[in-house]
């Protein structure tokens, strides 16, 4: 046969593959149907396994890999319509999360780690306005304690850096505890490298700083080979040792703010390598609420140590055309190679496209949570 008589024939399948499928959906519509009048969960994990494994065995050898994966793929467009379904009946996505017309800021006590002139006291001047009644902790946890326990009304922690990426041990602890994030602030990021006055670089031989300070200025602390590089809880409480300590061969990397804060002496700014460094901030809060302009949705959930297993739960927000934003893995503590994923997608809870794919991911992942919808 020649290209056009073949192309002829493939024509002739491919409209019977679409006359099958269509007829395919139609059953899958009387399945939901039916699982919808007796109260039957969508997700047949066992069903699909038996499906796929008879599928594999009904192929010749050497399609049977392929034709594994199109299975796969119908069976999960068809859950994506009987969820469709089971919510133009009535049976709706319930978050847990009440709607509210604006986070309420007005008294509110707010926590940060670290001490005066740290990025995170910043972020929450710039939030809560410069009259804010703020105090800090010594570290990221003891914030979200705060937050939990009733001590304060909001948290706000970093989460992401334009350079340095995810802050890590922060989405551990939005696992941990059960604070909800509600509100996100970006804040420019200019370091500079500061000393005791009457200082000057070549007196330099120890830097501290926060771990990620230290990994955004990296270009330029390395072309010091000298200069010996020590991490600390944040980047105020570097300028804050390096001011008690009177030491003309420390310097800390910090903001121009804490310098002017704590009386120290800007031997060189602007050392961050990323002129265009931003450093993402989350707000918590221990209500579970969203404002009625929210646009982002964060969600973490844990999936089985098998192929595809991500593929399927990402085609929840692809059928229901919602944005994925972020997508982060972090070990699960004590199971070696098993991942929580944290996503982050475009809209809100009430929104019909969001619920739907929100109700795939929480019948079909493991220990699904929503963090915040802000």
């Amino acid at each position: 046969m020649d290209l056009q008589e073949i192309r002829k024939q493939l024509d002739v399948i491919d409209r019977q593959i679409v006359d099958l499928y269509e007829k395919r959906m139609g059953l899958c519509r009387d399945v939901a149907e039916y699982k919808i009048s007796v109260g039957k969960p969508v997700y047949d994990g066992e069903r699909e396994k038996q499906k796929l494994e008879a599928v594999r065995q009904a192929a010749d050898e050497e399609y049977r890999q392929g034709a594994e994966e199109l299975f796969a793929q119908l069976m999960t467009i068809s859950r994506r319509l009987q969820y469709r379904l089971l919510a133009e009946h009535g049976q709706t996505f319930e978050s847990g999360f009440e709607k509210i017309d604006r986070i309420p800021v007005e008294n509110a006590r707010v926590v940060y780690q670290g001490v005066e002139g740290a990025y995170s006291h910043q972020a929450a001047m710039e939030y809560f306005g410069e009259d804010a009644d703020v105090f800090h902790v010594r570290t990221w946890e003891e914030a979200m304690q705060a937050v939990e326990e009733g001590k304060a009304d909001y948290g706000v922690l970093p989460i992401e850096n334009s350079s340095a990426g995810a802050v890590s041990d922060n989405y551990d602890l939005l696992i941990k505890y059960h604070n909800c994030i509600v509100a996100e602030i970006f804040l420019p990021v200019k370091h500079a490298l500061l000393g005791v006055p009457g200082a000057d670089l070549e007196q330099i031989h120890t830097v501290f700083s926060h771990p990620q300070a230290l990994m955004q200025c990296s270009e330029y602390l390395n072309s010091h080979r000298e200069w010996s590089q020590i991490s600390v809880e944040n980047t105020a409480v570097a300028a804050k040792k390096v001011l008690e300590e009177k030491d003309p061969s420390q310097a800390a990397v910090a903001s121009e703010t804490a310098a002017k804060l704590y009386g120290l002496s800007v031997l060189k700014s602007g050392i961050n390598y990323n002129k265009n460094n931003v450093t993402r901030f989350i707000v918590v809060a221990k209500d579970r609420v969203y404002q009625k302009d929210a646009a982002k949705v964060s969600i973490c959930f844990e999936l089985p140590h098998r192929s595809g297993t991500l593929y399927n739960m990402l085609s929840n927000f692809i059928y229901n055309n919602v944005n994925m934003r972020m997508i982060q893995s972090r070990p699960i503590p004590g199971r070696n190679w098993e991942y929580r994923f944290f996503v982050d997608i475009e809209g809100r809870l009430d929104e019909p496209a969001v619920a739907n794919a929100l109700k795939g991911v929480f019948e079909e992942a493991a220990n699904v949570r929503i963090l915040g919808n802000y």
